[in-house]
């Protein structure tokens, strides 16, 4: 039997210019053209990222269509977290900046992790959490916490 292969992942958004918006912040590349709308709105985006990874937005009402069990997110908190390598340290906190200064949310400000990443969660206009995370350096390594 073939392995799944997982290579994309979509995420219903309720405002789809302000979701473009923080994730061009972040830095992913969304030429307009890419973008799928009728004459109600915007509904779909397919973002290739490297790897050939897609990361997909989708309208509520486009989520409708295809999902008869689709129904819009009412409790709190999170239940997943998407995370985007960056080049280096300096990237995450450049983009955390650039990405609070737009008016979106922070769950975690930039920090050094136990296994030596500079990282830190951005929250996108729907309350997903997305991290930015640096390659580990060694001069910033420690002893993981207990737990």
């Amino acid at each position: 039997m073939n392995e799944p292969i997982l290579d994309q992942l979509n995420l219903v958004v309720r405002d789809m210019a302000r979701s473009i918006e923080f994730y061009r912040a972040i830095g992913l590349d969304i030429p307009d053209d890419i973008v799928w709308a009728t004459e109600t709105g915007s509904h779909h985006v397919e973002i290739e990222m490297p790897g050939g990874f897609e990361l997909g937005l989708d309208s509520e009402a486009l989520a409708s269509v295809y999902n008869a069990g689709w129904r819009a997110f009412k409790g709190e908190g999170n239940r997943t977290l998407m995370s985007f390598r960056v080049a280096d340290a300096d990237a995450v906190d450049a983009i955390y900046r650039r990405v609070v200064a737009l008016g979106h949310g922070s769950s975690q400000s930039p920090y050094y992790t136990f296994w030596g990443s500079r990282y830190a969660i951005v929250v996108d206009p729907d309350g997903n959490h997305v991290g930015l995370m640096s390659p580990p350096d060694p001069a910033h390594r420690g002893k993981p916490p207990a737990i």
